[in-house]
């Protein structure tokens, strides 16, 4: 039986949706699309438009960014019409989903820079808002997402502009995402549709009765779609997030009780939060929505959030009077405050805060497994009597993990919707763990007839401290990639980090280190030191390494900084006691050492920090313990897991990925037995298999790399013999990135280079090897050859593998190395080679300076190559055909120059 072919799946896509109610409809081109725009718009408004007037409602629209334009998408426009009254143009029906017009159409071909036609196009009121790219079964629908961010959104025009969704599919696998400028868009953020069970729906035939049916698609767009103002981003919720949503505003709309949400940490409860909160203040009928969180720092930081997902949503709180002013403003709906300060209002101020005590207000608490719990949460619904309460968290309070106290059940009512971290893992939204275990020197507590304080004071000897130091300093180049990412140190008390920190400084002096915790005025540590005198020191260390001047008056700002410098990488290790281990989240953070006793909920939310998505390289998030806590590790997993088996979540053993690894290996070796038959390979089916084969290898040793213990000697492959095949697949990748019209099935391949690069060997890398060469030295040949042969193995640096050369022969040798440095010189001949590969190009090509001058820094500021800014390039200006083939070819070397280059 043959493979379904792409164009039999698209008649069939097509065929079902019209099946369910969308009118299809053939548009050829850009001039068909416009025409049938024009008579849905009146449809639509009920309303006859000039030509004049139609004109005028096309220009507004297409002006502006795709930002822009999803605005304009969401708003009307008032049409100011001759002799009569103006009219609001509406786009959208925002509220009423199903009386929007559903139209299906394929194979429209726009006016662009390629002629690109497009597989299957859904018009909502005649804007062509979601694009469907299918694939033949079989082909990998990364492939569909990639023609997408690199072929299709950088040529879009006119109201093809208006697209808010793409979905990619294969027939078997379906995704959707939103759209955005090709730079903001990953694969790691394609997501499947699932019913409310969290089912995956996969199939493109299902996908279309549920995600495409009308009303459930409008509503997507109009109500389940963010514009993130402050990033100029657009952002889509997820299956699970709606679901919750809706249940929510359901609940307190219609059911008026309180209830929760179950989503496991790290799978984007602010922005479900946001959400619901926006949508509820928006509710005639409710006067105030407050959203409730328990510390200072997270309500910076769901302000931060809920403002850049829409700018001045929500009211700022600066003090008690401030929210007592916000409680009375019946300008003010929605209000962002901490627990204390609410707790402050209820019981100090009752009399200023009268008028609203009957009000229909919604409490919203961000993680209700925290701070709720006490008396403060009660003060609160105690006075607001016309109240409900709905809270969010990750890892809710069960019987078995209260302690005795109240569970969630007990404090909000109903689960109204749960997505646990083994749905969230299997659907890549977050990662599993690789949970190691280090003791220097075990002690038991139950061998010991000691209170825990003797027994953490005993934990405290400098010999097992330093010993845990020594793992960190040997473990941590592997479990962060030699730097790509950072990590996070916790510990039990303030003295442990005090010493730690002391020894750290004295042991890892290369390693950018920095410490918080909330300072005991009373307490005096076992050399005398107070906790501030620690904390100033602390301070001036970080003061001299990232030039601020914080001290212990500005304690926020300082958190507030290590916050920032945490995300972008900046800090190599942060020591904490509790800060940081909940709610701080930071895609770059892959590693957590351990030192102190954790359970239940307070172990899942501190682990699950280094468990965000960033990229392929980021496999799992690693944890190094220092104390047994392998028990209530099960433990805590299982329960937040619903007893589903632990393997799901975890990281297997060294052994297991080194025989997965050998197998592995002995299947490659059933294609190609040696190097030379890889570059001998004819045949594209059996270079594709080879692609394939060698990926694998290559997923398996990025798992094997996170482990200290890795060595080559363990695998059947050796490290040479895996170099020389990583060179021949990266040269195959060359090869089909420099022929991407040949309709090759490689292009079918994701190659997944980020799994082979090495981000330890760049220009500086190789600059650092060349300056201590001495052309006299007898191994000088020698070491200039094992050079270049890094450069050719290391796919970052492939494309400066030839300009690398030029410098060693023809500059290394003959310059004044008092005068400048391997350093400057090497830059100051990479500037003046960039320069002239510009030059050459102008003349080569005839092309006009000022207008590619113009083109370079329009490509530089945006990252759209313009095909009309190429052309304006064009001196002569030569016919279709070769003006097309000159354009591609003008674009193909710029792009080139860029790569080599910047």
């Amino acid at each position: 039986m043959s493979t379904q072919s792409e164009s039999a799946l698209e008649n069939i896509l097509v065929e079902d949706l019209a099946n369910n109610g969308y009118e299809k409809i053939t548009i050829r081109n850009d001039e068909e699309l416009e025409q049938n725009f024009k008579r849905q718009l009146e449809k639509f408004n009920n309303v006859k438009l000039t030509d004049d007037e139609f004109e005028k409602i096309l220009i507004y629209l297409k002006q502006g960014t795709i930002f822009d334009k999803a605005q304009k998408l969401r708003d009307s426009y008032t049409l100011q019409r001759e002799g009569q009254a103006d009219k609001w143009i509406y786009f959208l029906n925002k509220n009423e989903w199903c009386k929007n017009i559903f139209q299906v159409s394929h194979q429209i071909k726009s006016k662009n820079k390629h002629n690109y036609r497009y597989d299957v196009t859904l018009l909502i009121n005649g804007l062509p808002l979601v694009q469907i790219e299918l694939k033949k079964r079989g082909v990998e629908i990364k492939q569909a997402f990639n023609q997408i961010r690199e072929r299709y959104l950088p040529t879009f025009k006119g109201l093809f502009q208006y697209i808010q969704i793409f979905v990619i599919s294969n027939g078997v696998n379906t995704k959707f995402f939103a759209t955005g400028i090709p730079t903001s868009i990953k694969f790691e953020y394609t997501y499947f549709w699932k019913d409310k069970n969290n089912r995956n729906i996969k199939q493109l035939s299902e996908f279309s009765q549920t995600f495409l049916e009308k009303c459930n698609l409008a509503k997507m767009i109009t109500q389940f779609m963010v514009l993130n103002e402050i990033d100029k981003n657009i952002m889509i919720l997820r299956a699970y997030q709606k679901y919750a949503v809706e249940e929510i505003i359901r609940q307190a709309t219609k059911v008026k009780q309180n209830g929760y949400v179950w989503h496991t940490t790290g799978s984007g409860k602010t922005l479900t939060s946001f959400k619901t909160s926006q949508i509820l203040a928006e509710d005639p009928n409710i006067d105030k929505v407050i959203f409730v969180v328990d510390r200072k720092d997270l309500d910076t930081q769901t302000m931060k959030r809920f403002n850049q997902y829409k700018k001045d949503s929500v009211a700022k709180v600066y003090n008690t009077y401030s929210l007592i002013k916000k409680l009375n403003s019946s300008k003010t709906t929605l209000i962002i405050t901490t627990i204390q300060k609410l707790n402050g209002v209820v019981t100090k101020h009752q009399p200023k805060v009268a008028t609203v005590k009957d009000k229909r207000i919604i409490f919203i608490y961000d993680e209700c497994h925290r701070s709720q719990f006490g008396s403060m949460h009660q003060n609160i619904i105690s006075f607001f009597q016309n109240s409900l309460c709905f809270g969010f968290t990750g890892t809710p309070i069960f019987v078995e993990n209260s302690g005795g106290k109240k569970t969630t059940k007990t404090i909000f009512g109903k689960r109204l919707h749960t997505y646990m971290i083994k749905d969230a893992i299997r659907d890549n939204n977050v990662l599993g763990f690789s949970i190691q275990y280090y003791e220097a020197n075990p002690i038991s507590r139950d061998d010991l007839d000691i209170s825990s304080l003797a027994y953490e004071e005993l934990l405290m000897n400098d010999k097992r401290l330093e010993k845990n130091v020594d793992k960190i300093i040997e473990t941590y180049p592997s479990k962060t990639h030699n730097g790509k990412f950072n990590a996070m140190f916790t510990v039990s008390w303030g003295n442990y980090i005090n010493k730690y920190y002391q020894i750290l400084k004295e042991k890892a002096p290369d390693l950018k280190i920095a410490a918080i915790y909330t300072p005991d005025e009373n307490r005096e540590n076992t050399n005398g030191k107070s906790d501030y005198e620690y904390m100033t020191e602390y301070m001036n260390d970080y003061n001299k390494i990232f030039g601020t001047n914080f001290s212990p008056e500005t304690f926020d700002e300082y958190h507030t900084d290590i916050s920032h410098r945490m995300e972008k990488r900046e800090i190599d290790l942060l020591l904490v006691k509790d800060m940081f281990t909940t709610g701080f989240d930071c895609p770059r953070l892959n590693t957590l050492y351990v030192d102190k006793n954790l359970e239940y909920h307070k172990l899942l939310q501190t682990f699950s920090r280094t468990n965000r998505i960033f990229d392929k390289s980021k496999a799992y998030g690693n944890i190094i313990c220092f104390r047994d806590i392998s028990t209530e590790t099960d433990t805590a997993l299982t329960l937040f897991s619903d007893n589903e088996p632990l393997e799901d979540l975890l990281m297997k053993d060294y052994g297991e990925y080194v025989t997965e690894f050998n197998e592995a290996y002995q299947k490659f070796l059933e294609l190609t037995k040696t190097v030379e038959e890889a570059q001998n390979l004819e045949s594209e089916t059996e270079i594709k298999q080879y692609v394939e084969n060698f990926r694998e290898l290559n997923r398996i040793k990025s798992k094997l790399e996170t482990f200290p213990e890795f060595t080559f000697d363990d695998l059947d492959m050796d490290e040479q013999e895996y170099n020389d095949h990583k060179s021949v697949y990266l040269d195959i990748y060359e090869d089909t990135k420099d022929n991407p019209g040949d309709g090759s099935i490689l292009h079918d391949i994701d190659f997944e280079l980020e799994l082979i690069r090495d981000d330890t060997i760049n220009v500086d890398y190789i600059l650092g090897l060349l300056k201590y060469l001495d052309k006299n030295d007898e191994n000088y040949e020698k070491d200039i050859e094992r050079i270049k042969k890094i450069t050719k193995e290391t796919e970052q640096l492939r494309s400066k593998n030839h300009l690398i050369e030029k410098f060693i022969e023809n500059v290394l040798g003959r310059f004044d190395r008092t005068a400048m440095t391997v350093e400057e010189k090497f830059y100051e001949f990479m500037r003046n080679e960039r320069r002239q590969s510009f030059c050459d190009l102008i003349e080569r090509e005839h092309l006009d300076e000022n207008a590619t001058r113009k083109l370079i820094d329009e490509y530089q500021f945006s990252g759209i190559m313009d095909n009309t800014l190429i052309e304006e390039t064009f001196i002569e200006k030569p016919k279709f055909k070769e003006r097309r083939l000159k354009r591609k070819r003008v674009k193909r070397e710029l792009l080139e120059i860029f790569d080599i280059f910047d």
